[in-house]
């Protein structure tokens, strides 16, 4: 098991938690009231700040939920906190329903956490990659 420090920015923060035994992600809750309007976008703030251990990276993903309630999505999803950060966790949430308003309150969940390894690398030039079955096929080139 890998620690993971977390400290209170304000009083009012929740401290992300998995709603479900083994659920990959921790619940990131805003502590402040949100309202977005539709096609608005907002940074929201967890008033947390963790230290996320070297050899690891932080993602900021979106909640399914929300995104299939309410249409709202992690704009740059997912957001990366490098083990180096120490600063607020904040969520860029952007209200993509076309008609309806998105509100929360505060201690509400509107994202979660996941932390995984990121090997260190090594940076190889080479004057051409390997070959391999799918090549240079981009975007839709599955065969399914």
């Amino acid at each position: 098991m890998i620690e993971l420090p977390i400290v209170r920015l304000r009083e009012d923060a929740r401290i992300p938690e998995r709603a479900y035994a083994g659920d990959a992600g921790l619940d990131l809750s805003t502590c402040e009231p949100l309202r977005l309007e539709p096609g608005e976008r907002a940074v929201v703030p967890t008033g947390l700040a963790v230290a996320i251990p070297e050899g690891f990276a932080g993602f900021v993903q979106p909640r399914s939920g929300l995104a299939a309630r309410h249409g709202i999505a992690v704009v740059n999803s997912p957001g990366l906190i490098d083990s180096g950060y120490r600063g607020e966790i904040r969520v860029v949430l952007l209200n993509t329903d076309r008609e309806h308003v998105f509100a929360v309150e505060a201690g509400e969940r509107i994202a979660q956490l996941v932390v995984l390894p990121v090997p260190e690398l090594e940076i190889v030039e080479l004057d051409e990659l390997p070959a391999t079955e799918r090549g240079v096929r981009g975007f839709g080139s599955s065969r399914t």
